[in-house]
């Protein structure tokens, strides 16, 4: 059952919030406790089953990912997109890596190729263009709009408690929101990672304005991180991923 748009639209951003993050924290919650506890096979297995059912049961709070324009169209854009990433990825990490010869077992890399490519695309777009850069904006807006006094502290709770990001009309934005959503995207990754996650947030940001779905944001960091699968595989670049 799904809740219909009016359901949606009579709840807050506070509401929201679990239904988004819960898969986010779940993947990085058993990535991170069960590190050093079980093989990391095992460790990508408890993930490809938590996350999607986290996803499945949050679906119905979620906002649409297509937009105005054509599926098509946007599925191009997002592997043109994500192709760009790649290099930008590649090109931007290396700097801050050593070589590494230690490949992973041929199960872990198809277990993390799949996680990689057909879930995290999915929970990170939701939360980080779907619901990050939409809170972003509309905070932008209500602060812009409210008097110095108590300005960000109150424009902040204000946003949590009395806007709905359902309302953000696609691929509407402000540079605010574009960068408050690079930076937190970026924050989710290793510090030698930074440069290229924050460049790689500007990029899918680009796409978010100018495709106005999210639809091409998630072929386009699945294809990158499908891409970047098959060039380290290949390559014996494992240190980039």
């Amino acid at each position: 059952m799904t809740l219909k748009k009016a359901d949606l639209s009579t709840l807050s951003n506070r509401d929201l919030m679990i239904p988004y993050f819960a898969p986010y924290f779940a993947y990085v919650g058993i990535a991170s406790v069960f590190q050093n506890l079980i093989p990391i096979e095992i460790n990508y297995v408890l993930r490809l089953i938590a996350v999607p059912a986290l996803l499945f049961w949050a679906w119905r709070w979620y906002v649409p990912v297509t937009g105005p324009k054509s599926l098509a169209g946007s599925f191009v854009f997002g592997v043109g997109f994500g192709l760009l990433g790649l290099v930008l990825w590649c090109v931007l990490y290396a700097p801050f890596t050593e070589p590494d010869t230690m490949a992973w077992s041929t199960s872990g890399f198809y277990l993390r190729l799949v996680s990689a490519s057909l879930v995290v695309p999915v929970f990170e777009e939701m939360v980080m263009r779907g619901y990050v850069f939409r809170f972003a904006l509309q905070w932008d807006q209500i602060r812009r709009n409210r008097s110095r006094r108590n300005k960000i502290q109150g424009s902040f709770l204000k946003t949590l408690d009395d806007a709905n990001i359902s309302t953000v009309r696609p691929g509407e934005w402000s540079v605010l929101a574009v960068v408050i959503s690079s930076i937190v995207f970026a924050a989710g990754h290793t510090v030698p990672e930074w440069p290229a996650a924050i460049a790689y947030g500007l990029l899918i940001s680009i796409l978010w304005i100018i495709r106005k779905d999210l639809f091409s944001c998630i072929i386009a960091h699945a294809t990158t991180n499908l891409t970047l699968a098959l060039y380290v595989y290949f390559t014996g670049h494992w240190e980039l991923w």
